[in-house]
């Protein structure tokens, strides 16, 4: 069975450990060529992590004969750009999440990947760590009985670290919003895998003492199979909290998105404690679904249809902070109804 061989896109900090490295340690699988507009860091990245090439430009990365399917692991503002270069070379891509600054962008790159006969994946790798099938499995086991609320709840006093003469590209309009579309995307994925696509969703976003224009609080409330749920992402908060709760008629399950703390079951027995650390590389076990489907053995649980689903909740609960997602609202900022002035 032929070796996946993998163009990486983008050589930042999500590519030195979480990604990166498990390209070459899925079996099956090989990177063989790394880009990075720094041509001095994406050399220093090749050399670093035995990849035998590197440029400096995307479309040589993506055109090279020796690299089999692209992975995309730039800030969000070209992730579509890049996308559509390598549909167009009739190629497979992984994209980072969030898949697009916005829906529309993801519908374009869905269509442009249908039209090429290829597959686009997206980055949601919380849906085949093992400590989310866990997860599943209790839901799916019935230890919860009928699940009757969602509850998930965030909050971290980001704002204290925020320059606003020096932004991180997560706190910049072009690449598509703030902290919500970056760290909530995971939740509202999650959701959307383990128990169903969220539906009847509402929500409002404010910047209420960040020194920068994208929003730093927002809540939400939605219906999943029937299911009532509601979220709130606080990141100007003097607190810290990361919770996903699943309450059920015989059990409540509590699980931290971004923390290795043990899940928690509470039920009429008592409380189970199960300890499932992340992997070394927290990709790995999605990159190794990606290739076994590439090369026919299997299926990956993240293509790019239900990222679409996570991107449209998440315009849905940011429209109002913006005036709209549906066209390229990060060069209108002074259109926002939610910036403060």
């Amino acid at each position: 069975m032929k070796t996946i061989r993998w163009g990486m896109i983008g050589c930042g900090s999500v590519a030195e450990v979480k990604s990166g490295p498990a390209f070459s340690k899925v079996e099956g699988s090989e990177l063989v060529a790394v880009m990075r507009r720094d041509g001095d860091r994406a050399r220093d990245y090749a050399k670093r992590h035995g990849v035998p090439r590197w440029y400096d430009r995307a479309e040589d990365l993506i055109d090279d004969a020796e690299v089999d399917a692209v992975y995309v692991a730039t800030p969000v503002g070209s992730h579509c750009e890049y996308a559509l270069a390598t549909a167009a070379a009739g190629k497979p891509c992984y994209v980072e999440k969030p898949m697009a600054r916005n829906a529309a962008e993801c519908r374009r790159m869905i269509e442009a990947f249908e039209s090429a006969g290829v597959p686009l994946f997206v980055a949601y790798y919380r849906r085949a760590m093992p400590r989310f099938l866990k997860v599943g499995r209790l839901i799916d086991s019935g230890r919860l009985g009928t699940l009757t609320a969602i509850n998930y709840r965030y909050a971290e006093p980001r704002h204290e670290k925020v320059d606003p003469h020096n932004l991180p590209w997560r706190l910049r309009p072009e690449h598509g919003g703030g902290l919500v579309m970056d760290m909530g995307s995971h939740a509202l994925d999650i959701i959307d895998h383990l128990i169903a696509p969220l539906e009847h969703v509402a929500g409002n976003a404010a910047n209420l003492a960040s020194p920068c224009p994208v929003e730093d609080t927002c809540t939400m409330t939605f219906t999943a199979a029937g299911i009532p749920g509601a979220a709130t992402w606080n990141f100007a908060s003097s607190e810290r909290e990361d919770q996903l709760t699943l309450t059920g008629t015989i059990g409540r399950l509590h699980i931290s998105m971004f923390s290795e703390e043990p899940i928690e079951l509470q039920g009429p027995d008592g409380t189970e404690i199960f300890d499932i650390p992340f992997p070394e590389h927290v990709q790995q076990p999605l990159i190794a679904s990606i290739v076994d489907e590439l090369r026919g053995e299997g299926r990956c649980p993240s293509p790019a249809t239900a990222a679409l689903r996570t991107s449209e909740v998440l315009d849905a609960i940011l429209a109002g902070y913006y005036g709209g997602r549906d066209d390229d609202f990060w060069n209108r900022a002074e259109s926002w109804p939610g910036l403060r002035r």
